[in-house]
């Protein structure tokens, strides 16, 4: 908004008169946040909140960081089944084996994988670049990683 030599004036001697930010943008019929930016912007003396408050000010309790433990357990633990492979460890192995195709961002297509491979920030970054499952953005390398199969709820848990 251009502000007029006018404006600037009867912004100033409204504001001097205390009248709110709203009723001033009414008087020069421009918005209360185009009075508010304008007084800002001339350094006009800070206003009091027009929230009134009664009685003493409300405490505000931060919650402090404590230490939980687990409860004691009263059975002894089960036996843990025989290890498979969780997604982040086929994850590492998948990263740690050296890509056939490392093709850099602007090289990806619609049929390649986008598997990023290393981090951002390093000049040995690149995407998988195997040929893509169709409809998916991966290979079924990474595709297996990236898609877990939801296991069907049973009534007896």
């Amino acid at each position: 908004m251009d502000w007029t030599p006018e404006q600037i004036s009867e912004l100033t001697r409204l504001w001097g008169e205390g009248l709110t930010t709203a009723e001033i943008g009414k008087r020069l019929g421009i918005s209360k946040n185009a009075v508010v930016g304008k007084a800002h912007r001339l350094h006009l003396p800070a206003r009091p909140s027009p929230i009134k408050r009664t009685g003493p000010r409300p405490q505000v309790f931060r919650q402090t960081a404590t230490v939980r433990t687990a409860p004691p357990r009263l059975a002894a633990p089960r036996p843990a089944p025989a290890v498979q492979p969780t997604s982040a460890q086929a994850l590492r192995a998948l990263a740690n084996q050296p890509s056939a195709k490392r093709l850099p961002m602007m090289a990806l297509n619609s049929s390649t994988c986008r598997w990023p491979i290393g981090d951002p920030g390093d000049a040995e970054f690149h995407f998988c670049g195997e040929r893509a499952i169709d409809g998916k953005p991966y290979c079924s390398a990474h595709a297996s990683i990236a898609y877990v199969k939801v296991k069907p709820r049973t009534e007896a848990a």
